[in-house]
Protein backbone atom coordinates (compact mmCIF):
# COMPACT_ATOMS: atom_id res chain seq x y z
CA UNK A 1 0.00 0.00 0.00
CA UNK A 2 1.26 3.48 -0.88
CA UNK A 3 0.31 4.82 2.54
CA UNK A 4 2.89 2.43 4.02
CA UNK A 5 5.63 3.43 1.58
CA UNK A 6 8.83 4.51 3.30
CA UNK A 7 10.52 7.55 1.81
CA UNK A 8 13.72 5.59 1.32
CA UNK A 9 11.91 3.09 -0.92
CA UNK A 10 10.24 5.68 -3.14
CA UNK A 11 12.80 5.82 -5.94
CA UNK A 12 12.82 2.04 -6.35
CA UNK A 13 9.01 2.00 -6.26
CA UNK A 14 8.85 4.69 -8.95
CA UNK A 15 11.15 2.61 -11.12
CA UNK A 16 9.08 -0.52 -10.49
CA UNK A 17 5.82 1.20 -11.44
CA UNK A 18 7.07 2.94 -14.56
CA UNK A 19 9.92 0.75 -15.78
CA UNK A 20 12.16 3.83 -15.78
CA UNK A 21 15.86 3.45 -15.20
CA UNK A 22 18.15 6.12 -13.77
CA UNK A 23 21.63 4.78 -14.51
CA UNK A 24 23.55 7.95 -13.68
CA UNK A 25 21.72 8.48 -10.41
CA UNK A 26 22.18 4.83 -9.47
CA UNK A 27 25.89 4.99 -10.24
CA UNK A 28 26.24 8.25 -8.30
CA UNK A 29 24.56 6.72 -5.25
CA UNK A 30 26.89 3.74 -5.37
CA UNK A 31 29.89 6.04 -5.79
CA UNK A 32 28.74 8.18 -2.88
CA UNK A 33 28.29 5.20 -0.57
CA UNK A 34 31.81 3.96 -1.30
CA UNK A 35 33.31 7.44 -0.97
CA UNK A 36 31.54 8.03 2.36
CA UNK A 37 33.15 4.90 3.76
CA UNK A 38 36.52 6.11 2.49
CA UNK A 39 36.05 9.58 3.99
CA UNK A 40 34.87 8.05 7.26
CA UNK A 41 38.07 6.01 7.54
CA UNK A 42 40.17 9.06 6.66
CA UNK A 43 38.84 11.11 9.58
CA UNK A 44 38.33 8.30 12.10
CA UNK A 45 41.50 9.01 14.08
CA UNK A 46 41.10 12.77 14.32
CA UNK A 47 40.43 13.96 17.86
CA UNK A 48 37.17 15.80 17.24
CA UNK A 49 35.27 17.63 20.00
CA UNK A 50 32.61 15.73 21.93
CA UNK A 51 29.83 16.15 21.03
CA UNK A 52 30.27 16.90 17.35
CA UNK A 53 29.39 15.59 13.91
CA UNK A 54 31.53 15.98 10.82
CA UNK A 55 29.05 16.50 7.99
CA UNK A 56 29.48 16.46 4.23
CA UNK A 57 27.06 18.70 2.35
CA UNK A 58 25.64 19.30 -1.11
CA UNK A 59 26.13 16.44 -3.56
CA UNK A 60 27.19 14.22 -0.64
CA UNK A 61 23.86 14.82 1.06
CA UNK A 62 21.99 14.19 -2.20
CA UNK A 63 24.07 11.00 -2.68
CA UNK A 64 25.11 12.29 -6.11
CA UNK A 65 28.89 12.55 -5.90
CA UNK A 66 30.56 12.69 -9.31
CA UNK A 67 34.10 13.40 -10.39
CA UNK A 68 34.96 16.97 -9.47
CA UNK A 69 32.52 17.25 -6.55
CA UNK A 70 33.72 19.47 -3.71
CA UNK A 71 34.22 18.18 -0.18
CA UNK A 72 31.89 20.78 1.32
CA UNK A 73 32.10 19.91 5.01
CA UNK A 74 31.04 21.36 8.33
CA UNK A 75 32.08 20.34 11.81
CA UNK A 76 28.82 20.63 13.73
CA UNK A 77 29.55 21.49 17.37
CA UNK A 78 27.79 23.02 20.36
CA UNK A 79 29.69 26.27 19.83
CA UNK A 80 32.32 27.53 17.39
CA UNK A 81 35.31 27.41 19.77
CA UNK A 82 37.25 24.66 17.98
CA UNK A 83 41.03 24.46 17.77
CA UNK A 84 42.12 25.55 14.30
CA UNK A 85 44.60 22.66 14.28
CA UNK A 86 41.66 20.24 14.39
CA UNK A 87 40.02 21.96 11.43
CA UNK A 88 43.30 21.86 9.53
CA UNK A 89 43.60 18.14 10.23
CA UNK A 90 40.10 17.53 8.88
CA UNK A 91 40.92 19.55 5.78
CA UNK A 92 44.05 17.49 5.14
CA UNK A 93 42.17 14.22 5.60
CA UNK A 94 39.57 15.04 2.96
CA UNK A 95 40.81 14.76 -0.60
CA UNK A 96 39.00 17.73 -2.15
CA UNK A 97 38.63 21.24 -0.79
CA UNK A 98 35.38 23.05 0.03
CA UNK A 99 33.96 25.72 -2.26
CA UNK A 100 35.44 29.19 -2.20
CA UNK A 101 32.56 31.05 -0.50
CA UNK A 102 33.80 30.40 3.05
CA UNK A 103 30.57 28.77 4.23
CA UNK A 104 32.13 25.33 4.57
CA UNK A 105 35.40 23.92 5.85
CA UNK A 106 34.70 25.38 9.29
CA UNK A 107 33.03 24.66 12.62
CA UNK A 108 29.34 25.54 12.84
CA UNK A 109 27.56 26.26 16.10
CA UNK A 110 24.46 24.15 16.61
CA UNK A 111 23.06 26.84 18.89
CA UNK A 112 23.43 29.47 16.17
CA UNK A 113 21.65 27.27 13.65
CA UNK A 114 18.79 26.55 16.06
CA UNK A 115 18.39 29.89 17.83
CA UNK A 116 19.28 32.41 15.12
CA UNK A 117 16.46 32.02 12.63
CA UNK A 118 15.53 35.32 11.06
CA UNK A 119 16.54 38.88 11.93
CA UNK A 120 20.03 40.34 11.62
CA UNK A 121 21.93 37.53 13.33
CA UNK A 122 20.74 35.02 10.73
CA UNK A 123 23.25 35.90 8.05
CA UNK A 124 23.73 34.17 4.71
CA UNK A 125 26.21 31.65 6.12
CA UNK A 126 23.93 30.66 8.98
CA UNK A 127 20.93 30.29 6.67
CA UNK A 128 22.89 28.20 4.18
CA UNK A 129 24.32 25.92 6.83
CA UNK A 130 20.94 25.41 8.50
CA UNK A 131 18.96 24.58 5.38
CA UNK A 132 21.64 22.34 3.92
CA UNK A 133 22.06 20.55 7.25
CA UNK A 134 18.39 19.64 6.97
CA UNK A 135 18.07 19.03 3.23
CA UNK A 136 21.52 18.06 1.92
CA UNK A 137 23.88 16.64 4.52
CA UNK A 138 25.46 13.35 5.49
CA UNK A 139 27.37 12.79 8.76
CA UNK A 140 30.63 10.88 8.75
CA UNK A 141 30.41 10.42 12.52
CA UNK A 142 28.51 11.73 15.52
CA UNK A 143 25.17 10.37 14.31
CA UNK A 144 23.43 10.86 17.67
CA UNK A 145 24.47 14.52 17.94
CA UNK A 146 23.59 15.10 14.29
CA UNK A 147 20.12 13.61 14.80
CA UNK A 148 19.57 15.64 17.96
CA UNK A 149 20.43 18.95 16.30
CA UNK A 150 18.25 18.22 13.28
CA UNK A 151 15.44 17.14 15.59
CA UNK A 152 15.68 20.42 17.51
CA UNK A 153 15.65 22.36 14.25
CA UNK A 154 12.55 20.59 12.98
CA UNK A 155 10.88 20.92 16.37
CA UNK A 156 11.59 24.65 16.38
CA UNK A 157 9.81 25.04 13.06
CA UNK A 158 6.93 22.68 13.87
CA UNK A 159 6.11 24.41 17.13
CA UNK A 160 3.00 25.23 19.14
CA UNK A 161 1.94 27.81 16.55
CA UNK A 162 1.42 25.10 13.93
CA UNK A 163 -2.10 23.69 13.72
CA UNK A 164 -3.18 20.21 12.73
CA UNK A 165 -3.46 19.39 9.02
CA UNK A 166 -1.74 22.52 7.85
CA UNK A 167 1.64 23.53 6.45
CA UNK A 168 4.33 24.82 8.84
CA UNK A 169 4.71 28.28 7.31
CA UNK A 170 7.76 29.21 9.40
CA UNK A 171 9.68 26.27 7.95
CA UNK A 172 8.26 26.75 4.46
CA UNK A 173 9.22 30.43 4.40
CA UNK A 174 12.78 29.63 5.46
CA UNK A 175 13.16 27.07 2.66
CA UNK A 176 11.68 29.51 0.13
CA UNK A 177 13.94 32.25 1.47
CA UNK A 178 16.98 30.04 0.92
CA UNK A 179 15.91 29.20 -2.64
CA UNK A 180 15.45 32.88 -3.47
CA UNK A 181 18.80 33.66 -1.83
CA UNK A 182 20.48 31.10 -4.10
CA UNK A 183 18.92 32.77 -7.14
CA UNK A 184 19.88 36.29 -6.06
CA UNK A 185 23.40 35.19 -5.13
CA UNK A 186 23.80 33.59 -8.55
CA UNK A 187 23.42 37.02 -10.13
CA UNK A 188 25.64 38.58 -7.47
CA UNK A 189 28.43 36.09 -8.14
CA UNK A 190 28.21 36.74 -11.86
CA UNK A 191 28.69 40.46 -11.31
CA UNK A 192 31.46 39.94 -8.76
CA UNK A 193 33.39 37.37 -10.78
CA UNK A 194 32.94 38.91 -14.20
CA UNK A 195 31.15 35.86 -15.56
CA UNK A 196 33.81 33.35 -14.52
CA UNK A 197 32.29 29.90 -13.91
CA UNK A 198 28.91 31.03 -15.23
CA UNK A 199 28.12 27.94 -17.30
CA UNK A 200 28.52 25.35 -14.55
CA UNK A 201 26.75 27.47 -11.94
CA UNK A 202 23.87 28.15 -14.31
CA UNK A 203 23.49 24.48 -15.21
CA UNK A 204 23.43 23.58 -11.51
CA UNK A 205 20.90 26.31 -10.77
CA UNK A 206 18.60 24.90 -13.44
CA UNK A 207 18.92 21.33 -12.18
CA UNK A 208 20.46 20.35 -8.84
CA UNK A 209 19.42 23.55 -7.07
CA UNK A 210 15.83 22.97 -8.18
CA UNK A 211 16.07 19.43 -6.84
CA UNK A 212 17.23 20.89 -3.52
CA UNK A 213 14.33 23.34 -3.35
CA UNK A 214 11.67 20.88 -4.47
CA UNK A 215 12.91 18.28 -2.00
CA UNK A 216 12.23 20.73 0.82
CA UNK A 217 9.04 22.25 -0.56
CA UNK A 218 7.16 19.04 -1.36
CA UNK A 219 7.45 17.34 2.06
CA UNK A 220 6.38 20.58 3.74
CA UNK A 221 3.28 20.82 1.56
CA UNK A 222 2.48 17.19 2.37
CA UNK A 223 2.35 18.09 6.06
CA UNK A 224 -1.29 19.07 5.59
CA UNK A 225 -2.08 15.35 5.82
CA UNK A 226 -0.92 15.16 9.44
CA UNK A 227 -1.68 16.40 12.89
CA UNK A 228 1.08 18.51 14.41
CA UNK A 229 2.28 15.63 16.59
CA UNK A 230 3.06 13.55 13.49
CA UNK A 231 4.53 16.31 11.30
CA UNK A 232 7.96 16.32 12.91
CA UNK A 233 8.27 12.54 12.58
CA UNK A 234 7.20 12.70 8.93
CA UNK A 235 9.69 15.46 8.14
CA UNK A 236 12.51 13.72 10.01
CA UNK A 237 11.94 10.60 7.91
CA UNK A 238 11.73 12.57 4.68
CA UNK A 239 14.90 14.54 5.36
CA UNK A 240 16.82 11.40 6.28
CA UNK A 241 16.74 10.18 2.65
CA UNK A 242 18.26 11.70 -0.50
CA UNK A 243 16.47 14.56 -2.23
CA UNK A 244 15.52 12.51 -5.29
CA UNK A 245 13.82 9.93 -3.05
CA UNK A 246 11.71 12.69 -1.48
CA UNK A 247 10.70 13.91 -4.91
CA UNK A 248 9.87 10.39 -6.08
CA UNK A 249 7.73 9.98 -2.96
CA UNK A 250 5.76 13.14 -3.73
CA UNK A 251 5.05 12.07 -7.31
CA UNK A 252 3.87 8.66 -6.07
CA UNK A 253 1.61 10.17 -3.40
CA UNK A 254 0.09 12.41 -6.07
CA UNK A 255 -0.57 9.46 -8.38
CA UNK A 256 1.78 10.94 -10.97
CA UNK A 257 4.40 8.22 -11.31
CA UNK A 258 4.91 8.72 -15.05
CA UNK A 259 5.53 12.44 -14.56
CA UNK A 260 7.93 11.60 -11.76
CA UNK A 261 9.83 9.28 -14.08
CA UNK A 262 10.11 12.08 -16.65
CA UNK A 263 11.33 14.54 -14.02
CA UNK A 264 13.96 12.26 -12.57
CA UNK A 265 14.86 10.92 -16.00
CA UNK A 266 15.71 14.46 -17.06
CA UNK A 267 17.72 14.96 -13.90
CA UNK A 268 19.50 11.67 -14.52
CA UNK A 269 20.58 13.02 -17.91
CA UNK A 270 21.98 16.11 -16.20
CA UNK A 271 23.96 13.94 -13.79
CA UNK A 272 25.41 12.19 -16.82
CA UNK A 273 26.60 15.55 -18.14
CA UNK A 274 27.98 16.58 -14.76
CA UNK A 275 29.81 13.29 -14.34
CA UNK A 276 31.56 13.58 -17.70
CA UNK A 277 34.86 15.34 -16.99
CA UNK A 278 35.09 16.97 -20.41
CA UNK A 279 31.49 18.25 -20.19
CA UNK A 280 31.99 19.56 -16.67
CA UNK A 281 35.20 21.35 -17.66
CA UNK A 282 33.45 22.80 -20.70
CA UNK A 283 30.62 24.17 -18.55
CA UNK A 284 33.06 25.54 -15.98
CA UNK A 285 34.75 27.60 -18.67
CA UNK A 286 31.59 28.65 -20.50
CA UNK A 287 30.53 32.30 -20.44
CA UNK A 288 27.00 33.59 -20.84
CA UNK A 289 27.57 35.03 -24.31
CA UNK A 290 28.64 31.63 -25.65
CA UNK A 291 25.95 29.52 -23.98
CA UNK A 292 23.55 29.15 -26.90
CA UNK A 293 26.35 27.86 -29.11
CA UNK A 294 27.22 25.13 -26.61
CA UNK A 295 25.54 21.76 -27.22
CA UNK A 296 26.51 20.64 -23.72
CA UNK A 297 24.91 23.65 -22.08
CA UNK A 298 21.76 23.39 -24.17
CA UNK A 299 21.40 19.74 -23.16
CA UNK A 300 21.71 20.74 -19.49
CA UNK A 301 19.21 23.52 -20.06
CA UNK A 302 16.69 21.14 -21.64
CA UNK A 303 17.08 18.76 -18.69
CA UNK A 304 16.29 21.62 -16.33
CA UNK A 305 13.26 22.68 -18.36
CA UNK A 306 11.83 19.15 -18.38
CA UNK A 307 12.43 18.85 -14.64
CA UNK A 308 10.77 22.20 -13.96
CA UNK A 309 7.76 21.47 -16.18
CA UNK A 310 7.14 18.18 -14.37
CA UNK A 311 7.45 19.80 -10.95
CA UNK A 312 5.08 22.63 -11.89
CA UNK A 313 2.55 20.10 -13.19
CA UNK A 314 2.85 18.17 -9.93
CA UNK A 315 2.23 21.30 -7.89
CA UNK A 316 -0.56 22.88 -9.91
CA UNK A 317 -2.23 20.09 -11.89
CA UNK A 318 -2.64 17.22 -9.40
CA UNK A 319 -5.44 16.98 -6.80
CA UNK A 320 -2.93 16.17 -4.06
CA UNK A 321 -1.01 19.43 -4.42
CA UNK A 322 -3.01 22.00 -6.39
CA UNK A 323 -5.00 23.49 -3.53
CA UNK A 324 -2.22 23.47 -0.95
CA UNK A 325 0.32 24.82 -3.45
CA UNK A 326 -2.00 27.69 -4.36
CA UNK A 327 -2.66 28.41 -0.69
CA UNK A 328 0.95 28.41 0.52
CA UNK A 329 3.47 28.70 -2.31
CA UNK A 330 3.09 32.41 -3.06
CA UNK A 331 1.65 34.16 -0.02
Amino acid sequence: MLQDLAAGEALAELQRRTGAQFPNLTAARERTAAALEERGRAVARIGLPDPSALCLMGSWGRHEVVGGSDDDWLLLVEDEAVDVAVLAEVSRALSAQPGVEGVFGKAASARHLIDRIGLDRDDNKNLTRRILLLLESQPLNGQAFYDRVRGELIGGYVNEWVGDRTVPRFFLNDVVRYWRTICVDFAGKERERGGSGWGLRNAKLRNSRKILFASGLLPLLLCERFGRADMARFLAEQFSVPATSRIAYAFLVAGAADSGARALGAYDQFLGILGDESCRDHLAGLRREDAKRSAVFMDARRSGETLQDALLALLFETPQFTQVARAYSVF
